[in-house]
């Protein structure tokens, strides 16, 4: 993918990922957007924002639209150095595992018996179609939240409505309440939705033991889909 090297929304086609651009191509053609660009490109110029530009649509880029079988909504990107890649939940090699993906790898251990990863880089689940979407793709350094109602959000509903539009059924995993708040955006008729508590620290305790990753499975089996497996590789010390 090109970074954006100026706030133009030009640059920005040509980082949205090939498979995507004939679903959400005219997104990037809205007002909106292009005020959406400018206003990151003027957090940049003032600090640290991430992902960095590259990584701004990695989860649509490791995910093509049509190997989408499970869309999996996150909030915002980590906001810490070196953190926040641009897949939900995921951290990159090397970086300690964040409070929630923690809670994350205690539940599929407790549903599916996987152990314990060393890391926190989930790419083995995106490049098998797991669609780890946050809901806003940029943050401010050290500042959660520093980007919603900027724009993001109208172009991530719509890419779930683009999901939701598929002829292949899918799964969408809503934790939390404000990923279900997505729920009026999925064709339930079609697609199967696993809903269930955030796993942060604060909802851990309704998170542990719902046993999620057994009912996507199962939903994905009903499909006529494989099954994901879950099951992250050790990094031994790059991930550590």
């Amino acid at each position: 993918m090109k970074p954006i090297h100026a706030p133009e929304v030009a640059d920005v086609h040509d980082m949205l990922p090939e498979s995507w651009r004939e679903v959400l191509g005219g997104e990037l053609d809205e007002p909106y957007f292009k005020e959406l660009v400018e206003f990151v490109e003027e957090e940049r110029a003032r600090g640290p924002v991430y992902p960095p530009r590259e990584e701004v649509f990695a989860a649509l880029d490791a995910t093509p639209y049509d190997r989408v079988k499970v869309l999996v909504l996150g909030q915002d990107p980590y906001h810490g150095p070196g953190q926040g890649h641009g897949l939900c939940f995921s951290v990159r090699p090397g970086v300690r595992v964040p409070p929630s993906l923690r809670n994350i790898y205690k539940e599929l251990q407790a549903d599916l018996g996987h152990p314990v990863p060393d890391n926190g880089y989930l790419m083995p689940w995106a490049e098998q179609g797991v669609l780890l979407l946050n809901a806003v793709l940029t943050v401010r350094e050290g500042q959660a939240g520093s980007h919603q109602r900027k724009g993001w959000e109208r172009f991530t509903d719509a890419v779930i409505r683009a999901v939701s539009g598929r002829p292949d059924p899918c799964v969408f995993v809503l934790w939390g309440n404000y990923a279900k708040k997505k729920l009026p955006l999925i064709d339930t008729a079609r697609h199967t939705v696993v809903q269930g508590a955030h796993p942060s620290p604060l909802s851990a305790k309704k998170f542990l033991g719902s046993r999620p990753f057994s009912a996507i499975d199962a939903a994905l089996a009903a499909q006529g889909h494989t099954p994901v497996d879950w099951r992250i590789p050790d990094l031994g010390a790059a991930g550590s």
